[in-house]
């Protein structure tokens, strides 16, 4: 099972970070043991900035290779909601040096995932409201309609690169209002109204 992770694929986010919004999807890895679906994460001792970016997530469901944008719909039946977490202090210095950044992105449990997931019939594709509120104040609000490239194009374009199997989780890009968090905080994800995870920070 391969984490897929795609970077600014909401111009608002992109600008945020002071970054140029990408002309092709940009995208990067986590491993395995980065996924968890327990609603404990222990925040970790190497950053002093760790931060939120919540995320619609794409399961595939069917293995594939150079899928065309018009098929892509058929590698997929499941949507549900994850966080990238990123150790921003430490990707600031890799970035800075030309260096990697897997250390601020890939490290253990910094891919929370929901335990359950909506089938993508039931769902609007390209009107799916979703948002993370942390202590019950709403800290990011997205909709996969302001996405800079939609599911099926992402699918297709990662698959020119990367073969797809059965159970590949794909995150889709965070929305504006990324922020750190510390130990206390209670973050919870919404698809709607649908609660889909709660998270407590220790």
């Amino acid at each position: 099972m391969k984490i897929i992770c795609i970077g600014r694929n909401y111009a608002d986010h992109a600008k945020e970070m002071n970054s140029p919004v990408p002309k092709e999807p940009i995208f990067f890895m986590k491993p395995d043991t980065a996924l968890l679906r327990e609603s404990e994460f222990y925040l970790p001792d190497f950053t002093k900035d760790l931060q939120h970016e919540i995320e619609l997530v794409i399961k595939i469901s069917k293995v594939g290779k150079n899928i065309a944008p018009e098929f892509a719909s058929g590698y997929y039946n499941e949507i549900g909601l994850g966080i990238d977490f990123t150790a921003r202090d430490i990707q600031k210095h890799c970035k800075e040096n030309g260096l990697p950044w897997e250390k601020a992105k890939a490290f253990d449990n910094s891919a929370i995932i929901s335990a359950s997931f909506l089938q993508k019939a039931d769902l609007n594709l390209s009107n799916i409201e979703f948002s993370l509120t942390n202590n019950n104040t709403e800290v990011q609000k997205g909709n996969s309609k302001d996405m800079l490239f939609n599911f099926d194009q992402l699918i297709s374009h990662i698959s020119r690169y990367i073969t797809l199997k059965v159970g590949d989780l794909i995150y889709t890009g965070t929305p504006e209002g990324v922020a750190s968090v510390k130990i206390g905080d209670k973050l919870q994800g919404y698809i709607g109204n649908q609660s889909m995870f709660e998270v407590k920070i220790l």
